[in-house]
């Protein structure tokens, strides 16, 4: 049974093979036939068109879909870019910031090498800046040396101002732009004295009691003029630390003193380092060293010499006191 219905799948097989090996020679006899050969070529002429429009869609639709993928591989490039774009930028305005403390950093190096007192580089943490009060705080305090008084400098050796209170690691500074600061400044050019005050909203100083008859010019420096006061009271600040540069002069009513305004030599409201020097030593002397009234000598007297003075009226800041202090020795008892 099982060969019987192969012997009927190969002749069916074989019937088909025998009807498709005719009917091709018959289209080849055909083909050849030019009758038949021009009625292809009208057939082909007549669809050439439709032929072209479908060719055109399915190029116009491959495009499109080539345009769709590109535009998309652009896209994330361009986030790609841009993400790096950004963090580039980041990066160079970290860069930009450290290279700008160094550049301060380095300064502040430089002129701890160049000044004549001990000090210690310290930070500025905290800032308070109003109408009444212009403060900052520094992240160096008692365990780095630093005391009430002590006086801080800024870059190009500029006054920045005095520590008024301290704590083991920290300290608070008052700068000579505030309204409670007083400075006695001096002219670079001929010597003129005056005080120097804060207290302007703009963070200008203003330096007065000038004599009228000294010449104050517009863009002259103002330095702290570091000199002592009466009853041997030394200078609070040094000598020499720039001030600032006279930007408008003005000439009382009277005409006996005149005022300047200086431009602060630090910028005070961008302090980010100062320099607070340790070993100045300002007000008074040691009360070993302080000098006695010359008319009250009935007391005991210490052992070797001690200076003294004659009492006097308050020294103007603007002039050197004329008395200086003279030594009387001690007497042994």
């Amino acid at each position: 049974m099982t060969s019987l219905l192969a012997n009927r799948t190969t002749r069916r097989r074989g019937i088909a093979f025998a009807v498709l090996l005719v009917i091709s020679s018959l289209l080849m006899a055909f083909s050849s036939n030019p009758t038949v050969r021009e009625v292809q070529n009208g057939v082909s002429f007549a669809f050439r068109p439709i032929q072209g429009a479908v060719h055109d869609v399915a190029a116009g639709v491959a495009s499109m879909v080539s345009a769709v993928a590109e535009i998309d591989r652009l896209r994330v490039e361009n986030e790609a870019l841009l993400q790096e774009n950004q963090r580039l930028t980041n990066e160079n305005a970290r860069l930009g910031e450290i290279s700008r403390e160094n550049q301060s950093l380095t300064g502040l190096l430089q002129m701890q090498a160049a000044v004549d007192f001990k000090t210690t580089a310290a930070t500025v943490i905290a800032r308070e800046s109003s109408e009444f009060r212009r403060l900052v705080v520094l992240d160096r305090g008692t365990n780095d040396g630093i005391a009430v008084g002590d006086v801080a400098i800024a870059a190009g050796e500029a006054l920045a101002g005095r520590v008024v209170e301290v704590g083991p690691d920290s300290a608070k500074v008052v700068l000579v732009s505030d309204s409670s600061s007083t400075v006695i400044g001096q002219l670079t050019t001929n010597a003129a004295t005056g005080e120097v005050v804060g207290g302007l909203d703009d963070g200008v100083l203003v330096m007065s009691q000038i004599d009228s008859s000294e010449i104050v010019t517009i863009g002259d420096e103002v330095v702290t003029a570091g000199i002592e006061l009466g009853g041997g009271i030394r200078s609070p600040y040094p000598k020499g630390l720039l001030l600032g540069q006279v930007i408008d002069v003005r000439r009382d009513a009277n005409d006996v003193v005149q005022t300047a305004y200086l431009q602060p030599a630090a910028e005070l409201d961008k302090l980010e380092y100062v320099l607070v020097i340790l070993d100045y030593e300002g007000g008074l002397p040691p009360i070993e060293q302080q000098p006695i009234d010359c008319g009250t000598q009935n007391g005991t007297l210490p052992q070797g010499e001690q200076p003294c003075f004659s009492p006097t009226t308050s020294a103007s800041p603007s002039t050197r006191p004329s008395t200086r202090p003279s030594v009387i020795p001690s007497k042994s008892p």
